[in-house]
């Protein structure tokens, strides 16, 4: 019998690539954005998902249940990684922002797990949700799961930790918060099967030491694509979906030629060629030259840095090409976020960046969901074996 899921704030769909291609079945998803949603079902194992493109507030237990088809006495894992912009440490705006607007979203998720009460559940974020200024969200949270209204069959055991996606084989530099949850009365059968609940392990490292792969680099992960000129789409023989990057003016050309010459970071550059926003000075009279990673040429040898929604664009990041005078195309950011090659995204260089760089990267979410289906493959089995 399959083991089904449903994928709150579902964007693109990587959370619900990650538990598909885990061998979960996802019956449900909730995505407010209509691009989002139709690159979704876009993917053919997603395609009879169903789809509920609408306010998460506006959105009820019972409502993903009767989508999902699940019962509410089935194992079913509830899946959700509310967006993420409201714990960065990088957006400014969250500096005026309340506790209250910063934890909505976090705590509709919250209220659809109190009113479901699902076997299991499985939430990603940012780390800087773990950080002293979210420290009461996040605690609240987890308190909530922990402690739900003194009731044993509404408590959740709770296992979480910031995880590097590098270690589960995602040829990208990017940390996340992974929180897994167990409902308290399913644990204690786990307890007496001696089936362990925990994060997924490591498979790869650095080094490649203790038993571990060496991490993915980018070149391994985008190195057997055709070559681009800036602004070109691949037309080419092979079937290769979304293998188009975003143009670039001769300025931007002259200067990913001088740093790609001479080291790969815009520290590099002439006086000459350093644009004037990295010029300005701060109250102190010192430069203030702003993130040091844009206009950077990615490491062939090393995982690239994170994907964000500007991940097309030269000047938004290290996401200069590693050998073409040009910035990753779509289908190159795709693969770093190991997205599947038969996951089309829709030629928007803007949606594309924007889905691409909003998703949990594949394969993280993959090694989560094989938790998970240990755990419940060891429950059924030891339910067939004590009525045999």
């Amino acid at each position: 019998m399959a083991i089904k899921a449903i994928d709150l704030f579902s964007g693109c769909g990587g959370v619900s690539c990650g538990l598909t291609r885990a061998g979960l079945t996802v019956k449900a998803a909730v995505e407010i954005e209509r691009d989002a949603a139709e690159t979704y079902l876009n993917y053919p194992p997603l395609a009879n998902v169903s789809v509920l493109q609408k306010d998460i507030r506006k959105v009820s237990g019972q409502e993903l249940l009767k989508a999902a088809k699940i019962r509410r006495n089935e194992i079913y894992l509830l899946a959700g990684c509310p967006p993420c912009q409201n714990f960065s440490m990088q957006n400014p705006k969250n500096k005026t922002k309340s506790e209250d607007e910063r934890k909505e979203l976090l705590f509709e998720f919250l209220r659809i797990i109190e009113e479901l009460h699902p076997p299991f559940i499985l939430m990603e974020n940012v780390p800087g949700i773990t950080t002293e200024f979210n420290a009461n969200i996040l605690n609240e949270f987890v308190k909530r799961l922990e402690n739900a209204n003194g009731d044993s069959k509404e408590k959740y055991v709770v296992v979480k930790g910031v995880l590097n996606a590098a270690d589960f084989g995602v040829p990208q530099s990017r940390k996340r918060f992974v929180l897994h949850a167990v409902r308290k009365d399913i644990y204690e059968r786990l307890q007496k099967s001696g089936i362990s609940f925990e994060l997924p392990k490591p498979t790869h490292n650095k080094s490649g030491q203790n038993g571990l792969t060496p991490w993915i680099t980018v070149k391994e992960a985008i190195g057997d694509l055709p070559e681009l000129s800036a602004g070109q789409t691949y037309t080419g023989e092979k079937k290769i979906y979304n293998h188009k990057c975003a143009n670039l003016s001769e300025d931007n050309l002259k200067r990913m030629k001088y740093i790609r010459a001479h080291g790969g970071s815009r520290d590099s550059l002439p006086e000459s060629m350093v644009l004037s926003c990295h010029k300005k000075k701060n109250e102190n009279g010192e430069v203030f030259s702003g993130h040091k990673d844009v206009y950077g040429i990615m490491d062939p040898n090393k995982p690239a840095p994170t994907m964000t929604g500007g991940c097309l664009c030269y000047s938004k990041g290290r996401y200069g090409h590693y050998s073409q005078n040009r910035a990753i195309s779509i289908r190159e950011a795709a693969r770093l976020q190991t997205f599947p090659d038969d996951f089309i995204f829709s030629n928007s260089l803007t949606q594309a960046a924007l889905q691409i760089g909003n998703a949990v990267p594949v394969k993280l979410v993959e090694a989560s969901a094989e938790v998970f289906m240990n755990v419940i493959d060891g429950l059924k089995k030891r339910k067939k074996n004590r009525h045999n």
